[in-house]
């Protein structure tokens, strides 16, 4: 790709005050439109040291205003960063809709001034690359637009400017060992750059050359890049609008034309074809009959939980971080299995994080950005009553987001659980299951006793409602994100002693499979 480009580029200054007198109003227009309709951007600056990205950034910046984008310099990872995966730094930065959010330098440093100092090794590096495509590709599904800009420059002018800056004591400190490592090595580190932008030049995110030269140049084709690129964004997004209003009007008009046409016999027929399926599915064979007498559970609380309690000692030490994410049926045990887990916890070292619908910040993001915030650091514990999986469940069946929304979310679920992994994290997943009758009866204790009341409102009520088109999407979420690196764990719960227990012995056991894991790697 770069041994293609004409780096003898250049632009006169008056044509450049012409071409940037005709972009810059355009950009500030496109900013405010993107803000109306709620599009987010992230604008990212890579290439090579000198070649004016805080300059460009500068331009870019100039006619925008200063309220709707945040810039970012991103430089070696600080402590903090490095007990967490690697993207976590970069999702808690993306932008809500309607906001730029601008990197220089970006997640692409993994794979190339980290890969030069020899911080990504050989055998990380196939890895990085799937994790920032599944990154971007996440992102743009969810409609951000991201701009990827290179800045490419000559060995020789970069050498040429790391002098200039070299020569003068204001700017010497510019100019790193490490840069100058970069230029007298350029034809390896080109090659490096050259294999990134092969790699991650994408369709939903590709990159841009700019030839930086000259940099007026480099300055007025940057901004018509960018013009261009939010143009058609705010173009497809108007037809996107358009396209679904008009599917939407035809969705009601088949649907309307089809309940005339139906015969009852055969509706009837087919419900009952469809519930049989149903019944051979995941949930229908498990074994609600298993109980666990209260003396049994007793003894094997308080062993458990004292294990437990070494092992979140151990974890802290080894630096392991844990996420333990629950779901299951109203009333079916969440909260009492979470509070057994926390009494054998340091409260220093775990976090629950109860998650209930978006609010209006969260909303505005990725629906996993709220997620990444709270996952934890290495050493520490992050409990999810309900989690992510909202979007497949209550967010599917209740309409609060689109089909291909869903749909798409089994598999970046799938990804985000994989990076948590192969970070380090252990990852479960407990689904709570309670069979319709015995949720009934929890209900109605629940409504009887004055100290339990606020545990029950009339949304379980409307739910318990759909159970069969829960249990469906249930079944559907288990079978395509149950993994080996983030598996889920059907746990018997109409027994509530047998339940708990099972959930204590399953975190136990997943800890102490890999602190033997890690004790013999050492």
């Amino acid at each position: 790709m770069l041994e293609k480009v004409d780096l003898n580029r250049k632009m006169g200054k008056k044509e450049y005050k012409e071409w940037m007198d005709d972009l810059q109003p355009k950009l500030s227009y496109l900013q405010r439109a993107c803000k109306e309709q709620k599009i987010p951007v992230m604008i990212v600056f890579e290439g090579f040291g000198a070649a004016g990205k805080g300059t460009l950034i500068n331009k870019i910046i100039e006619p925008l205003d200063p309220r709707g984008f945040s810039v970012y310099a991103t430089a070696v990872e600080t402590k903090e960063e490095k007990m967490h995966p690697f993207l976590w730094r970069f999702w808690t930065k993306i932008p809500s809709q309607g906001r730029i959010a601008i990197f220089d330098r970006s997640w692409y440093r993994r794979v190339l001034v980290d890969r030069f100092d020899g911080v990504t090794t050989k055998e990380q590096l196939d890895y990085a690359f799937g994790e920032i495509c599944s990154f971007e590709k996440q992102l743009t599904d969810d409609g951000m637009v991201i701009i990827k800009l290179f800045a490419d420059v000559s060995k020789k002018e970069q050498k040429k400017r790391f002098d200039k800056l070299l020569e003068d004591k204001k700017t010497a400190w510019r100019v790193t060992k490490d840069d100058l490592a970069r230029n007298k090595h350029y034809e390896e580190y080109l090659a490096m750059n050259e294999e990134m932008l092969e790699k991650t030049d994408s369709e939903y995110a590709p990159w841009h050359i700019l030839e930086c030269t000259d940099r007026e140049y480099a300055a007025a084709k940057m901004t018509e890049i960018v013009v261009s690129v939010l143009e058609q964004a705010i173009a497809d997004k108007k037809a996107e609008q358009e396209k679904r209003e008009q599917e939407k009007a035809k969705a009601q008009q088949k649907a309307q034309e089809i309940k005339q046409e139906k015969n009852a016999l055969q509706e009837a027929e087919t419900t009952a074809q469809k519930e049989q399926v149903l019944k051979s599915s995941v949930l229908a064979g498990v074994d609600l009959s298993k109980k666990m007498e209260k003396e049994e559970y007793k003894k094997e609380l308080a062993r458990l939980q004292a294990r437990l309690s070494e092992l979140h000692n151990e974890l802290y030490k080894y630096r392991i971080p844990v996420v333990l994410a629950f779901e299951g049926w109203d009333a079916g045990g969440k909260g009492g299995a979470i509070k057994r887990l926390t009494q054998a916890l340091d409260p220093r070292g775990y976090q629950v994080n109860p998650v209930a619908a978006p609010n209006d910040a969260e909303k505005t993001h990725h629906y996993l950005w709220r997620f990444w915030k709270q996952f934890p650091k290495d050493g520490h514990v992050a409990i999810f009553d309900r989690s992510w999986y909202g979007r497949v469940m209550v967010e599917r069946i209740e309409g609060f987001c689109q089909e291909e929304e869903w749909k798409r979310a089994y598999h970046e679920m799938n990804e985000m659980e994989e990076q948590l992994a192969h970070h380090g994290t252990i990852v479960l997943k407990f689904w709570m299951h309670i069979d319709k009758d015995e949720q009934e009866r929890r209900f109605k204790e629940r409504m009887e006793n004055p100290a339990k009341q606020w545990k029950i409102t009339d949304e379980d009520w409307r739910n318990r409602e759909k159970w069969d088109a829960y249990e469906k999407a249930v079944d559907e979420m288990l079978i395509r994100t149950s993994t080996t690196y983030a598996p889920w764990i059907l746990v018997e719960a109409d027994c509530k002693y047998y339940a708990r227990i099972k959930v204590l012995r399953t975190v136990v056991e997943a800890i102490e499979k890999r602190l033997k894991e890690e004790k013999e790697r050492k």
